[in-house]
């Protein structure tokens, strides 16, 4: 935490985090050296037409928004206009890349100084020159690291966020710029929550434009209590949570309504909803739980079964490592891969611990601990026969 990163503009981690983390922008000249780009732009339109990716066409045309969802097939494309003026111009956004490539999975990493908990995903965005989405304001922190071609933005600390009506996209109505930058290949631009910001593509000696978008999630705290009151649910449900005795009301007396609620049932039952309480083991048991979920649209293919022996020599041998559309992050000795929980502790907990941080664990940290725990090793292929992790080819 305490090494200058290029990626940060020489800032260390923490500095980065103690200054501008949620607080300002940070724009960094040459973050990532010799960057252009991960996939060309006929590969992610090839994503773009894939079932199960999430991806967008946004246009602009004669002053109004449109928005179309994928899966795109080729006429799609065929139907956008060649040449994009003032008038119509276009760009492609495509969610999750790093849930299909590992090398936008290998990306993500180079910014592990942020919990994996708060990372939403990689998104990637293609538009030929004058492209863009509009001004817009994001809920989340975003760092916007430019691949070929170049991309004006624009930005402002306005606190006008009147939206334009009728728009499919949350469009400003009013931009009132205050900083304008031109990023080049390997340029990367931090912004805070809730900046108003505007991106503009630049074709550059013949290469469009494409941004990589680095999001990570803020999950509304109405999202989070309605979220966390249905997990208090499920534990009333099992009997984790217990509340003994029935109503009563010895002391009843007559009331003039016999239709109205009285106040004295209204405070007793208060009084008996307030014994429900939740400790901070429960609430990490939540959070982990919640946000190691994968998306509705996340599918795992599973691994095709092997016995338990041969699959304990392989990963022994070459390493295993997570799919890259799971998730998993820890709290003490519990462990959370893609919404389930586990318990380990010693050893067994160490490993697991590796494999979160890392998303792999090689077969030379494997021999630190020649003698896997039985238990851990049946985890690890349950794991596996689900598609949750891979062995290393």
């Amino acid at each position: 935490m305490n090494t200058p990163l290029l990626l940060l503009n020489s800032l260390t981690p923490s500095q980065f985090l103690a200054e501008y983390w949620q607080k300002k922008p940070l724009l960094i000249k040459n973050a990532i050296p010799n960057f252009e780009s991960l996939l060309s732009p006929e590969e992610l339109a090839g994503l773009a037409c894939e079932d199960d990716v999430q991806s967008r066409i946004v246009e602009y045309i004669k002053g109004e928004w449109h928005a179309h969802h994928g899966p795109f097939d080729d006429d799609d494309f065929a139907k956008l206009p060649e040449k994009p003026s003032k008038e119509h111009n276009w760009t492609l956004l495509v969610q999750s890349v790093n849930h299909y490539l590992p090398e936008a999975s290998a990306l993500l990493q180079q910014f592990d100084f942020i919990p994996h908990a708060r990372l939403d995903d990689l998104m990637v965005s293609y538009a030929p020159d004058g492209g863009g989405v509009g001004p817009h304001f994001d809920s989340y922190d975003v760092f916007l690291l430019q691949g070929q071609g170049k991309r004006i933005w624009r930005i402002s600390e306005q606190s006008d966020l009147t939206l334009v009506e009728g728009a499919p996209l949350r469009i400003l109505k009013n931009f009132d710029t205050a900083q304008e930058w031109l990023l080049e290949a390997g340029d990367m631009l931090y912004l805070p929550p809730h900046l108003a910001h505007w991106g503009i593509a630049v074709s550059d000696g013949g290469k469009d434009c494409m941004t990589y978008s680095i999001g990570f999630r803020a999950p509304k705290n109405q999202e989070l209590a309605t979220e966390f009151l249905g997990f208090m649910q499920d534990k009333l449900n099992q009997d984790q949570l217990v509340l003994d005795g029935i109503y009563q009301d010895a002391d009843l007396t007559l009331q003039l309504h016999p239709a109205e609620i009285g106040k004295k049932m209204i405070h007793t039952v208060s009084e008996n909803l307030q014994k429900i309480k939740w400790s901070d083991e429960m609430v990490s048991e939540f959070l982990g739980t919640y946000l190691s979920d994968p998306k509705p649209d996340v599918v795992f293919d599973a691994n095709k079964k092997i016995a338990l022996r041969a699959f304990s020599e392989k990963m022994t041998t070459i390493g295993i490592a997570l799919d890259l559309k799971s998730l998993m992050l820890f709290s003490d000795d519990d462990f959370f891969l893609n919404g389930e929980m586990v318990n380990f502790t010693g050893e067994s907990a160490t490993i697991l611990k590796i494999l979160a941080d890392n998303r792999s664990i090689v077969a030379e940290d494997l021999k630190a601990y020649p003698s896997i725990d039985s238990i851990l090793l049946q985890q690890l292929y349950d794991w596996y026969i689900a598609g949750y992790l891979h062995l290393i080819f």
